[in-house]
């Protein structure tokens, strides 16, 4: 195991995301811990949401990260596929506004279709780029072992879960939804990082600067 850190001076952020609450459910700690890092911008980009989703989406970046800028695209739930050329171009737009120092996307190799179609693109589309790809607990269990992980504090851990209930509202009557869940996966992923808490990622390709012990 070797420990990484971001590399200093400006660090711009896209989280891509397929759904509302994605994001937030991927990678909402290392948001929250991205927030005491001077410099940093986020931006996040959501593919699908239905009309009393939508409000959800726009509002919930900015919690995890205040300032975040949230475009949401109207692509029908569950059918991204179907709309290849229309999702490469809306990434490829969004990639001719901006140009990250880091994109947070689904795994490549998510079990949901619509997941698995942005991992898959975000890295043809972003290519100089370092892609960190976040997991979606859900019922097909997809679970992969992560080769990347961020610490979180207590705090945002914490912090993290009460967010996603306080933001996402429409998704309280779910079985899956609650405490437990998503404390669990924190959990698991700090106890593999020797941590209390983590949030796990996958990337296929990683640049270390040895000098500074920074990757990209």
């Amino acid at each position: 195991m070797i420990g990484l850190t971001a590399p200093e001076g400006r660090l711009d952020v896209l989280c891509v995301g397929a759904h509302p609450d994605d994001i937030e459910i991927g990678c909402g700690g290392t948001l929250l811990g991205l927030n005491r890092r001077p410099g940093t911008t986020v931006a996040g980009l959501v593919m699908t949401a239905a009309p009393d989703r939508r409000k959800e989406a726009e509002a919930a970046l900015p919690q995890f990260f205040p300032g975040a800028a949230v475009q949401v695209l109207d692509f029908p739930d569950g059918r991204l596929p179907a709309h290849w050329d229309a999702v490469k171009e809306a990434l490829e737009e969004s990639a001719r506004d901006r140009q990250p120092s880091v994109v947070l996307a689904p795994r490549a190799d998510d079990a949901h279709q619509d997941h698995r179609l942005l991992g898959r693109l975000v890295s043809t589309v972003w290519r100089d780029a370092l892609i960190l790809h976040y997991e979606i607990p859900k019922w097909d269990g997809d679970f992969r072992s992560p080769n990347l992980y961020v610490r979180l504090t207590d705090d945002d851990a914490r912090r993290k879960v009460a967010l996603l209930h306080e933001c996402f509202p429409s998704q309280a009557g779910r079985d899956w939804w609650d405490d437990e869940f998503f404390s669990g996966v924190l959990r698991l992923r700090g106890v593999e990082s020797r941590a209390r808490y983590a949030e796990g990622f996958s990337t296929d390709k990683l640049v270390l600067d040895l000098e500074r012990g920074t990757a990209r």
